[in-house]
């Protein structure tokens, strides 16, 4: 009978060590940030072990929706747009954002899709508005990514004075939730271009055409520029919508009012906001860090320990 107890207590023990001595902590974030969030993530459970990151990847404002609309709680939400922060979880579910990376939208492609071997930079709005030839994009209510390709649509027009472009460009396009959705259709040959981020292009050992600076939001230089483009997406309640105005593409970060660990949540970003850490994994990961990261909406109320490694 004893010996019984025994294996059962010693089968206890291992089936719910975790929940015994584990912290985890938890991160919504942008599809586009999950190769290098789980890559510092790695390298922070290594450093600190019994701590377990939980990475739930999303469209951006789907991330900001768990906590302000779902009642989820998460220590941290990272955002590929900075003001859905402020847009969605600021002042009720945060009290303050940090822009931590920038990147640039680009047409991403492989070997698979019509005419790889005819597309450049100087041609691609051609090749993609060709009969028989299929383009994606993200759902702009749920990830910036799916509006920054309309403000993109939007941008081409202009700059390449091709009338109808933007419609002709929006009417075709395939629609995912996530952008990096859209890569199994690339790999597969069942989409031939989508519009990606840089960052993910490279992650993933796409092809992809890297397009003009007035046009791939990604240079402050030309942010009067981008402010002409317009999206609507909606907005905090049902019913309700926002207007986009395009912006150079800069992330940003905010620990929640709701956030379960507060002090490991610190601790994560005092690590991931290191120069030789979570900066020097999104350079690796073909995503510009912002060094040092800027401190865009509450300084004030960003915990000291932040502080210092802020501009």
């Amino acid at each position: 009978m004893f010996k019984k107890c025994l294996v059962f207590l010693v089968a206890f023990v291992f089936l719910f060590s975790g929940v015994v001595y584990a912290e985890n902590l938890v991160i919504f974030h942008a599809g586009s940030l999950s190769i290098p969030l789980k890559k510092a993530s790695t390298i922070f459970e290594e450093q600190n072990p019994g701590v377990k990151v939980l990475l739930e990847a999303s469209g951006s404002r789907t991330a900001a929706r768990k906590v302000s609309q779902l009642g989820r709680k998460a220590d941290i939400v990272a955002s590929a747009d900075y003001t859905v922060i402020d847009n969605l979880l600021i002042p009720k579910f945060a009290k303050w954002n940090v822009v931590f990376a920038r990147n640039e939208v680009v047409v991403a492609y492989t070997n698979k899709s019509k005419y790889a071997n005819e597309i450049n930079p100087k041609n691609w709005y051609k090749i993609v508005t060709r009969k028989g030839v299929s383009i994606g994009h993200s759902d702009p209510n749920v990830d910036p990514c799916g509006y920054r390709a309309l403000m993109l649509f939007q941008l081409a027009e202009k700059y390449y004075k091709c009338q109808g472009l933007y419609k002709a460009l929006k009417d075709k396009a395939m629609v995912r939730p996530k952008s990096v959705e859209l890569i199994a259709l690339l790999q597969t040959g069942n989409l031939d271009y989508a519009i990606e981020y840089r960052s993910v292009a490279v992650q993933h050992h796409l092809k992809f055409i890297q397009l003009p600076s007035e046009i791939n939001l990604s240079s402050m230089r030309f942010a009067s520029y981008y402010a002409k483009a317009r999206v609507k997406v909606t907005g905090k309640k049902p019913g309700t919508f926002i207007l986009k105005k395009g912006k150079p593409i800069v992330y940003g970060f905010t620990m929640t009012t709701v956030a379960p660990h507060k002090q490991l949540a610190i601790k994560f970003l005092r690590f991931f906001l290191s120069v030789d850490g979570g900066l020097m994994v999104l350079k690796e990961c073909g995503q510009p860090p912002i060094v040092p990261p800027i401190a865009v909406t509450g300084k004030s109320f960003i915990p000291k320990e932040l502080k210092e490694l802020l501009e």
